[in-house]
């Protein structure tokens, strides 16, 4: 009860033991381990943001059209205004910080829940990406020309391609790593996304546990007329966290848009459900107050493992859809059993 995080991690080992058994070896090598970790990682980051929402009561079901609107933003920012990236990443996670707050203040305004405001906004922005993209290409549901845009710029390390790769050179010519027959190493570093992943999973953990604000976000989500009444300031709390909740979508909508050059319309399709399953599968409750950032972080690379691993075995890759659903039944029925051992209730 102490530890929401430890039925992801019995998860994590149990998946780890299936693929071990059934998986070609090559799946757990350094290579392998990356190409399962980079999904893992983008997923991830929007199932940290939806996990600390759903501890502070509430939930986000726009953030995959987020990432698409956010995107959009993104790229018009680059290609078609052509502002360097020192001014266009903070416009984008200025932007759509301003539209989770329009989220949260029309769920604390309004008292309905969030699950209707956010699935409303999931339509509209998905429906406003469809739109703006046609006029920004004139037509297209596709907007190119974003990695000719970034060239060149000293922040695009930071938000694509892969870091290290001095030192996994390095590695590779002293014969640590595997390369290829030129020496260079066959993988070249690691993956920008994976340690954006690892950082916001980290604050997130420091903010929950060793904050009064991470005092705030369980009493929030707990209780939020007895929070209220004990001087938290309960509307604060969830409107900044479904600010946060969306600039965790926007910084993957510019992550993913500079890794592959172009934004499009479909970008984060369904992101939003994977989010709150791999929150769920972390150890979040549905009627908030409990859960850990680090369990989403676990939630977030088993479905990383899943969704690559089935291509390293026989099995046909829509077992996939099977696993989520069945992971999502087993935490909730679980989460749910230990939330009736801390309410007492039967």
């Amino acid at each position: 009860m102490k530890r929401p995080e430890l039925g992801a991690i019995a998860g994590a080992v149990l998946v780890t033991l299936f693929f071990l058994a059934t998986a070609d070896s090559s799946m757990f090598t350094l290579a392998g381990v990356m190409n399962f970790m980079t999904p893992a990682a983008q997923l991830g980051i929007l199932a940290i943001g939806a996990a600390m929402l759903m501890i502070g009561g509430e939930f986000d079901l726009s953030i995959g059209s987020m990432v698409a609107f956010a995107g959009l933003f993104f790229g018009v920012c680059s290609v078609t205004w052509g502002l360097p990236l020192i001014i266009a990443i903070p416009m984008t996670l200025v932007f759509a910080g301003m539209v989770g707050a329009i989220n949260g203040v029309i769920v604390i305004r309004s008292g309905l829940p969030s699950f209707i405001v956010t699935l409303a906004f999931l339509f509209i922005l998905r429906g406003l990406s469809l739109v703006g993209l046609k006029l920004a290409t004139g037509g297209s549901t596709q907007l190119r020309g974003v990695r000719d845009a970034v060239e060149g710029d000293w922040l695009a390390p930071f938000f694509s391609g892969d870091a290290f790769q001095g030192l996994f050179a390095s590695l590779a010519s002293s014969g640590l790593i595997d390369s290829f027959k030129n020496g260079s190493p066959k993988v070249p570093g690691i993956p920008v996304e994976i340690l954006w992943f690892l950082v916001i999973a980290a604050l997130a953990t420091y903010v929950l546990l060793r904050t009064p604000a991470g005092n705030w976000i369980f009493a929030a989500g707990g209780d939020s007329n007895a929070a209220s009444n004990s001087g938290v300031p309960v509307a604060r709390v969830k409107i900044s966290l479904f600010v946060l909740t969306a600039c965790c979508a926007a910084l993957v909508a510019i992550i993913t848009v500079m890794d592959a050059g172009s934004t499009d319309a479909r970008r984060g399709f369904q992101k939003e459900f994977e989010a709150i399953i791999a929150a769920v599968i972390g150890g979040c409750l549905l009627t908030g107050g409990y859960g850990s950032a680090i369990g989403a972080f676990f939630g977030a690379i088993i479905f990383g493992m899943v969704v690559i691993g089935l291509t390293y075995t026989n099995f046909d890759q829509d077992w996939f859809q099977v696993f989520l659903g069945g992971m999502l039944l087993i935490a909730v029925l679980f989460n749910n059993a230990i939330r009736k051992r801390v309410t007492g209730e039967r």
